[in-house]
């Protein structure tokens, strides 16, 4: 046996195990199958206030105003929506959403705060106006300014919260997947997502794993008391997520994933996803090179490795490499495909995984390039600095 034959199978033998730990260590990550299911109702429906922080949303934010006023929820809500110094006529749109309904409050923000990003600022706002509001909510509805929600969401919200006597629930609302980028790219994020924080492990209470998904938030009044507010995480730039972790710290937590909401923001093709990675890419790795090289390097020999080694098997005349590399890109294949599924997209697209792995690794180490020029960590016209360290 030749030294490139051994090589490859030592390749090949450490991608197959790859994504059998994948597929067996990973809580089930890849079935995709955490949803809300009906509950009891509880015997008294709580209060709720819903906040939404809009910067320069002219184009969506009236669906957004319209989905939540537009809920079946048998209680008292109430919707604050922040103008975070929009150019683009946003409050004008948001008042027109809602009319003459007086659950509506728009809320002029003030200037940026020193030390906060200027979502969470934003929130802050939008939370105190609230309280003055509501002082009775029970939870707060958090939601971004360019997701339609179904009219049952909130009410199957607060029933699962009740049910379970969760301190959050969260779900990973549809992205937009119409565009062939898209249509590519999109579905590889929501399974790469799964991967990262396996939605059943954040769903157990034993486990410190947290995560959540910013279009689509409901989280306990109290909770929010307990943590500080968006105070505790006011310099976050992934603020869903760091919200979980501050929430679970306490509480429990759940987060699942639904098709009864929407995002209604589109990418504008590659270079629109480019920039929503590259944006928050080397920051979910801690601002550090070693783990870029680390988090790339892992990307080569999951997703790229099996097709390259099952190619290069038979070119080098390596059968078993080329066996090894063809069942990791078929357990690959099998597990991406309930989220294709998700998304009504081709099983065949499944086999293409690899190459939008490669996109990814791409735009982390773009990520990594931005933020050590100063460009980095920037949405809507601003770029803020590293976290401070906890």
């Amino acid at each position: 046996m030749t030294a490139t034959e051994v090589a490859l199978l030592l390749v090949g033998a450490g991608a197959l195990a790859v994504w059998v730990f994948l597929i067996v260590g990973r809580r089930g990550f890849w079935r995709a199958d955490e949803r809300l299911t009906e509950v009891p109702a509880p015997d008294a429906w709580p209060a709720v206030l819903a906040v939404v922080p809009a910067r320069n949303e002219a184009r969506t934010i009236a669906l957004t105003v319209a989905s939540i006023l537009g809920q079946d929820y048998p209680a008292s809500l109430s919707l604050v929506v922040v103008d975070d110094a929009s150019e683009d006529g946003t409050a004008d749109a948001a008042r027109a959403a809602a009319g003459d309904d007086d659950r509506f409050d728009l809320v002029s923000g003030r200037p940026l705060k020193p030390g906060w990003t200027g979502k969470l600022w934003a929130l802050e706002q939008g939370l105190a106006r609230g309280a003055e509001r509501m002082k009775e909510a029970r939870y707060v509805f958090l939601t971004d300014a360019d997701v339609e929600h179904d009219a049952g969401q909130l009410r199957h919200l607060v029933a699962k919260a009740e049910a379970d006597r969760l301190d959050l629930v969260s779900l990973m609302v549809m992205l937009q997947c119409r565009t062939f980028w898209e249509r590519h790219l999109i579905p590889a994020f929501v399974f790469f997502f799964q991967k990262l924080y396996p939605f059943p492990k954040v769903n157990d209470l034993r486990s410190r794993a947290a995560a959540a998904a910013g279009g689509c938030i409901l989280v306990g009044a109290e909770a929010l008391r307990r943590i500080g507010a968006f105070e505790a995480i006011r310099d976050r730039v992934i603020d869903d997520c760091a919200l979980a972790r501050a929430v679970k710290r306490s509480g429990p937590i759940w987060i699942g994933l639904t098709t009864a909401s929407r995002s209604l923001r589109g990418y504008e093709g590659l270079g629109g996803l480019w920039a929503m990675i590259a944006r928050t890419a080397f920051v979910q790795l801690r601002h550090s090179t070693l783990l870029v090289f680390a988090s790339v390097l892992g990307l080569i020999v999951t997703y790229l490795a099996p097709p390259a080694l099952a190619v290069a098997g038979i070119v080098f005349q390596a059968p078993l490499a080329a066996l090894l590399g063809a069942a990791a890109w078929v357990l690959m294949a099998a597990s991406y495909r309930p989220t294709l599924a998700l998304y009504g997209e081709s099983a065949w697209r499944a086999l293409l995984l690899p190459v939008a792995a490669a996109l990814y690794a791409l735009m982390t180490i773009d990520s990594a390039r931005r933020h050590l020029r100063g460009r980095g960590g920037g949405w809507k016209g601003r770029h803020y600095p590293p976290a401070r360290r906890r």
